[in-house]
């Protein structure tokens, strides 16, 4: 059976074997093997009554779309109600960490022939912070990959300070973080490095910029997977709790009179904005 309301792939499942349906990552996605049923998205106008006669579940979303669950005998059917516009199998999902980097082509300059995983770059984070415990951001040894970390949130407490030629917050050191990080408890190591991201946006996008996937044994590295880090976490001095591009300019700065401090080049991402310009991040 071949209808031009199908998808070209789920035509092509539909055409093919079981035994094909398993071999393929692709084919079998939606179907049911033991039920001989389908999940499936329909595109279509009106209404779903005649849709609801031959489907097993029928759950309808907004603008005319409805996933349906219907026995594949009944497919045929499916297609020739006038209702229906397009009919399309599910597709798998992946971390967006994963295949994102295939689709960016990041695979191609990573492979055996250029080998570019970030060595001897620095990556800036400005953001909310970071989880400097996470494995994915220490070295094979178990050390912090972040060579300083600048939360502009913090009051320095006596023992602290912030960094040189900036009047707020506290900077630590990697030699910091590695000694916080020998600690036994996280109440321990929250008395050495008092930096937390609170709501873990910093955290997941150093994740993907740099992370080495150590939490998921490489699966879901990020791209600079051998750099270094540079992360800043803004400080909200309003009461509305928002960071001010007075903040953000600091941190930029500290970011690149760092980079120029150690020799290194660096790339830096910005992940904030507001209402007068554009929404999308910086980088």
């Amino acid at each position: 059976m071949t209808s031009q309301k199908l998808e070209n792939l789920l035509n092509l499942a539909l055409d093919s074997t079981e035994e094909e349906r398993k071999r393929s990552r692709n084919l079998d996605v939606g179907y049911d093997r033991l039920e001989r049923e389908w999940d499936l998205i329909v595109k279509y106008s009106g209404n779903l009554g005649r849709v609801r006669n031959i489907a097993v579940r029928v759950t309808e979303l907004q603008n005319e779309y409805a996933v349906i669950r219907i026995a594949e005998s009944k497919i045929e059917d499916l297609t020739e109600i006038t209702e229906v516009e397009y009919v399309e199998k599910p597709k798998r999902l992946f971390f967006q960490v994963a295949n994102g980097k295939r689709v960016s082509c990041i695979n191609e300059v990573q492979d055996t022939r250029f080998s570019l995983f970030g060595q001897g770059i620095l990556i800036g984070i400005i953001d909310s912070g970071i989880d400097y415990a996470n494995a994915d951001f220490r070295d094979a040894d178990g050390n912090t990959r972040i060579r300083f970390l600048w939360d502009q949130s913090l009051n320095p407490e006596p023992g602290e300070s912030a960094p040189k030629g900036y009047e707020i917050g506290v900077e630590y050191t990697s030699e910091q973080i590695d000694e916080a990080l020998q600690e036994n408890s996280v109440t321990e190591r929250m008395k050495r490095v008092r930096s937390r991201d609170v709501s873990g946006h910093g955290t997941a996008v150093a994740g993907v910029a740099a992370g080495n996937g150590r939490n998921s044994n490489g699966r879901y590295a990020g791209v600079a997977t051998e750099s270094e880090l540079l992360v800043v976490k803004l400080g909200t001095p309003d009461v509305e709790g928002f960071p001010r591009t007075t903040e953000l300019m600091l941190a930029l700065d500290y970011v690149i009179r760092k980079a120029l401090e150690l020799r290194m080049p660096a790339a830096v991402n910005l992940s904030f904005g507001n209402t007068y310009g554009s929404h999308e991040p910086y980088n």
